[in-house]
């Protein structure tokens, strides 16, 4: 799990998903410097509403490695919004 700033970073917006009451943005992520071998390399990030207090925005590990910047925009856009709800969830602390 990583927990971001609230600052926005840019980003490929791939869909918009509702969570525990909460409409969450999900952003495609692109690793800085492209890996020969990997191709493309992208993770998931999650922001909440603007002015949400009860979360930060997050993000998965590298779970995008496609041999093109427009097959990784397209595998992030195929997830539906249960994959994408699973992923958010993977991402947050665990209720206590």
């Amino acid at each position: 799990m990583t927990r971001l700033s609230s600052n926005p970073q840019p980003g490929v917006h791939v869909a918009t998903i509702a969570h525990e009451g909460l409409i969450w943005d999900a952003y495609l992520d692109f690793e800085d410097h492209r890996h020969p071998s990997a191709g493309y390399r992208g993770r998931l990030r999650f922001e909440p509403p603007p002015g949400s207090e009860a979360q930060d925005a997050t993000e998965t590990t590298w779970i995008i490695i496609e041999d093109s910047y427009e097959e990784a925009v397209a595998k992030a856009r195929s997830f539906d919004d249960r994959q994408l709800q699973a992923l958010l969830r993977s991402t947050l602390p665990d209720p206590e």
